[in-house]
């Protein structure tokens, strides 16, 4: 097993948190709004045991020194450009989850010369529909106005749901980073930056990893993106939620080993 080294570092002026594991090609993976690069841990622990494994916490998550003014997705793809560069990658395979699948396909357009594969798991960005859970808890001026109180019984209804229904978690966007990332990336109604038109150009090999019991993001959006990447292939676990690469720790690296090489 190898040994997964925390690190700090700067990135761009930013104080800049990091794991690190393993030995082998270079593979980035970025977390989801709801957590940090702990979310990665055990994903991690497995991927290393083939891959060199970078697990940034994203500005203003985990103990990275945030941004100044709003989150958008842009930026936090512009995050992960400097902090590659950082570590001297010249090419890497990129892997995203919710947030950070949109972090990952925005970055991948932009800079399709740095990315060697790519894998989006139960990403954002490839439809407008999202839950109406997120939606609303991802308001900011709701979010402030609730005190200590709704907000532990917030928690507490978070509990119940991923008790009675195993396979739905909720994002709660509470650290101030969440709550301005959540306010820019989706309206009452939506999401706010789709990026199915530019599918297209998404010219890198490219692996969509969805649960088909995703309530944050919905499957049919896997299913109708990789009718349009143009080398894509698409890995759907019937009886997973939103968090496959959690759920499914062994099967998800058995599946990213294959697709990676």
């Amino acid at each position: 097993m190898n040994t997964i080294q925390s690190i700090k570092t700067k990135v761009d002026g930013l104080d800049v948190h990091y794991y690190k594991a393993g030995q082998g090609e270079p593979l980035v993976v970025v977390h989801g709004g709801g957590g940090d690069a702990r979310t990665w841990w055990h994903n991690i622990e497995a991927l290393s045991e083939n891959y060199t494994v970078y697990a940034p916490d994203l500005p203003g998550y985990g103990a990275s020194q945030p941004l100044d003014g709003h989150y958008f997705i842009p930026e936090l793809a512009g995050f992960v450009g400097s902090f590659s560069d950082n570590l001297g990658l010249d090419r890497f395979h990129l892997v995203g989850h919710s947030l950070g699948g949109g972090v990952a396909l925005n970055y991948a357009l932009e800079s399709p010369h740095k990315i060697r594969k790519l894998v989006l798991v139960s990403s954002l960005c490839l439809g407008s529909e999202i839950s109406l859970w997120i939606r609303l808890l991802s308001m900011p001026a709701l979010i402030r106005s609730l005190g200590g109180l709704t907000l532990a019984v917030l928690r507490g209804v978070k509990w119940l749901v991923k008790a009675f229904l195993a396979q739905v978690e909720f994002i709660m966007p509470l650290s101030p980073s969440s709550v301005s990332i959540g306010g820019s990336v989706t309206t009452l109604k939506e999401q706010t930056l789709v990026l199915a038109n530019r599918l297209s150009e998404v010219l890198m090999p490219t692996l969509l990893v969805w649960g088909a019991k995703d309530l944050i993001v919905p499957v049919r959006q896997a299913y109708a993106a990789a009718q349009v990447i143009p080398d894509c292939q698409l890995k759907v676990f019937q009886n997973r939620g939103h968090n496959v690469h959690r759920d499914e720790v062994k099967q998800f690296s058995h599946v990213l080993t294959g697709f990676l090489g």
